[in-house]
C-alpha cells in the first residue's frame, strides 16, 4: 500500500504513481479533497505539474516502447486483468467507502453496483481481447487478415460522479489490447483512482503500464496529456465544453478522440404507458445519483391525456425520496459533488422561475436536519417552460426535472430531437411499433425503452452532437484502442 492511503481525514496523502511507484510533484503545491456531505477535509492531494504529466507519459512510453505489456498474448494479459478484479473484489468495502467518502455516492450503491461493475469492466474486456473473432479471407492464390496491435500510450480523462467505475471503462479496454495508460482522474475524486493503482500494481500489473496523475486542466496536467505527441490515443469522459478542448489539443499532432461528454437526454412517457414501469423508472432516470449522470432523463415529455396522473404519482415518489447521509442504508439520495455546483444547480432553478416555470417540489438547497454542512439539493420538478427555455436545454446535472406535455408521436420525437445533445434516450410506452419507430428516428447513442441504465458492455457507448464522439464498448473499444492492420499474403 502506498504511503498515506492507509490514513484517515487531512493525514491521508495522496501521491502520483508513476512508473509502478508513488510520486511527489515536480512541484510544492497541493489541494484538499473533500467528503460532500460534511465539507471535510478527507485527504490532501498532490498538485500535478506538467512536467509530471511529461514524466507519466514518459513512464507510459517506456513500458510500450520496451516492456513485456504489449507483446504478451492477450491470454497472457487476461490472467493479470483478472487478478486485478480479484483484488478489486478483495478489496470491494474499502473501495465502496473512499469511494463515498469522496464523491457522495451512496454506500449501498458503490458497494453493491459499482465496485462490482469496476470488476466486471476488467473481466469483460480481458475476456473479449482474449477471445474476439478476427477477419481472414482465403482466396486460393491469397489470405488475407486482420491484425489489431496496440495503438500505443493512452490519455484516459475521467469524471467525478462515477469515479472508479468510469475510469476503468476506459483503463480496462486500453489495457486488455496491449496499451499503456496515463490516468487522469477528476480532482474532486482523486481517492479510488489511487487505490486501484496501488492494487493493480501489488496484482502484477507491469510498471509503468497503468500511471495516476493528480491535478487540473489547461497546461498544469491535462494540456500535456492530450498535446503529447507520444501519446496516442485520448479517452475522455466529461462536460461538452472540455471536450471541445482537448480535441483541439489534440489536433494538433491528428490524434485520436474518444469523447463521452455532456447530456440532457428526453424521457417519453406515452398515453398507453404502464404508469406502474415508467414512474418508478423516470424517478431513477433523474434522481439517482443525485441527477449527476450524463444521460439522466431531465427533459420529461409527457402525453397531455396522462399528465396530471403521472404528476401526481411523479412527484409523491419525488417527496417520499430520502435526502441525506450517503452512509445510511435508509438514505436514497446523497449530496452534491461541492458548493460551486450546487450554486450552479440552484442557479438554474432560480432561471426556471424567471422564464415563467413553476416549482412543484423542492428547489432550494436542503440546510437543516444535520445537512448544513453538506452540499444538499432536493429532488426538484417544474413544470410551466417551453422545450426551447435556457432550463429545458442546458445540461444542469442536478436532481432538477422538467415536465413538459406533447400531444402527438410526431411531436414528441421533434422535442426529442430539438436539443444539441444527443447521448440518451428514454421511451415508456406498450406499443412495440411505436418503440420501433422512435428508436430508429431518435438522435441519440442509446435509448432506453421501458426501461433505463440497462448495459450490455458488447454494445457501443456514446453521443452524436455535443454529445461526443467515437463509440467504446465491445468490438467499438477494440477499434479504438488498437491499429487494425491489414495483411496480405501470397500463397503460391
Amino acid at each position: 500500500m502506498t504511503q498515506g492511503t492507509e490514513t484517515a481525514g487531512k493525514d491521508r496523502q495522496v501521491r502520483h504513481l508513476i512508473g509502478g511507484r508513488a510520486a511527489d510533484s515536480t512541484g510544492d503545491e497541493t489541494f484538499e479533497t473533500r467528503n460532500p456531505h460534511d465539507n471535510s477535509v478527507i485527504g490532501t492531494v498532490t498538485r500535478g505539474t506538467a512536467a509530471d504529466a511529461e514524466r507519466a507519459i514518459t513512464s507510459a512510453r517506456k513500458a510500450f516502447d520496451e516492456g513485456p505489456w504489449p507483446k504478451m498474448t492477450p491470454r497472457e494479459r487476461r490472467t493479470v486483468l483478472h487478478d486485478v478484479a480479484d483484488a478489486v473484489d478483495a478489496h470491494r468495502e474499502e473501495l465502496a467507502q473512499l469511494e463515498t467518502a469522496d464523491s457522495g455516492k451512496l454506500l449501498h450503491q458503490a458497494l453493491h453496483g459499482e465496485m462490482p461493475r469496476v470488476a466486471q469492466n476488467l473481466r469483460f474486456f480481458a475476456d473479449y481481447a482474449a477471445m474476439a473473432g478476427n477477419e481472414a479471407y482465403p482466396d486460393g492464390a491469397t489470405l488475407s487478415y486482420t491484425l489489431y496491435p496496440p495503438a500505443g500510450v493512452v490519455s484516459a480523462i475521467s469524471p467525478w460522479n462515477a469515479p472508479l467505475m468510469l475510469a476503468t471503462w476506459k483503463v480496462a479496454p486500453a489495457l486488455a489490447f496491449g496499451n499503456t495508460v496515463v490516468l487522469k482522474p477528476a480532482p474532486q475524486t482523486p481517492l479510488t483512482a489511487t487505490r486501484f493503482g496501488e492494487l493493480a500494481t501489488a496484482a502484477g500489473l507491469p510498471d509503468g503500464v497503468l500511471n495516476i496523475v493528480h491535478g487540473f486542466g489547461g497546461d498544469e496536467v491535462a494540456g500535456p496529456l492530450t498535446g503529447d505527441p507520444r501519446v496516442d490515443r485520448i479517452t475522455f469522459t466529461g462536460s461538452s465544453a472540455t471536450g471541445a478542448r482537448i480535441m483541439a489539443s489534440a489536433a494538433a499532432h491528428l490524434t485520436p478522440v474518444s469523447a463521452e461528454m455532456g447530456g440532457k437526454s428526453a424521457n417519453i412517457v406515452f398515453d398507453d404507458a404502464d404508469l406502474d414501469v415508467a414512474v418508478p423508472e423516470s424517478i431513477r432516470a433523474i434522481f439517482a445519483g443525485s441527477g449527476q449522470m450524463c444521460f439522466a432523463g431531465s427533459r420529461l415529455f409527457v402525453q397531455r391525456g396522462i399528465l396530471p396522473a403521472f404528476l401526481e404519482r411523479f412527484t409523491a415518489e419525488a417527496e417520499r425520496i430520502t435526502v441525506g447521509d450517503p452512509k445510511n442504508q435508509k438514505t436514497a439520495m446523497g449530496p452534491l459533488i461541492e458548493q460551486r455546483h450546487l450554486d450552479k444547480v440552484h442557479g438554474y432553478v432560480e432561471l426556471a422561475r424567471s422564464e415563467g416555470g413553476s416549482v412543484l417540489t423542492g428547489g432550494s438547497p436542503l440546510t437543516t436536519g444535520g445537512l448544513e454542512r453538506g452540499f444538499y439539493y432536493p429532488p426538484t420538478i417544474i413544470t410551466g417552460l417551453a422545450n426551447e427555455s435556457r432550463t429545458a436545454q442546458e445540461e444542469i446535472f442536478g436532481p432538477v426535472e422538467t415536465v413538459i406535455p406533447f400531444d402527438t408521436e410526431q411531436e414528441a420525437l421533434h422535442l426529442a430531437n430539438s436539443s444539441p445533445y444527443g447521448l440518451g434516450g428514454i421511451l415508456f410506452t406498450t406499443d412495440l411499433d411505436r418503440a420501433h419507430r422512435m428508436a430508429a428516428a431518435w438522435q441519440a447513442g442509446t435509448v432506453w425503452v421501458n426501461c433505463f441504465f440497462e448495459r450490455d458492455l458488447r454494445l457501443p457507448f456514446g453521443g452524436q452532437g455535443i454529445s461526443g464522439i467515437g463509440r467504446e464498448g465491445g468490438q467499438h473499444s477494440r477499434e479504438f484502442f488498437t491499429e487494425p492492420r491489414a495483411v496480405m499474403l501470397r500463397l503460391r
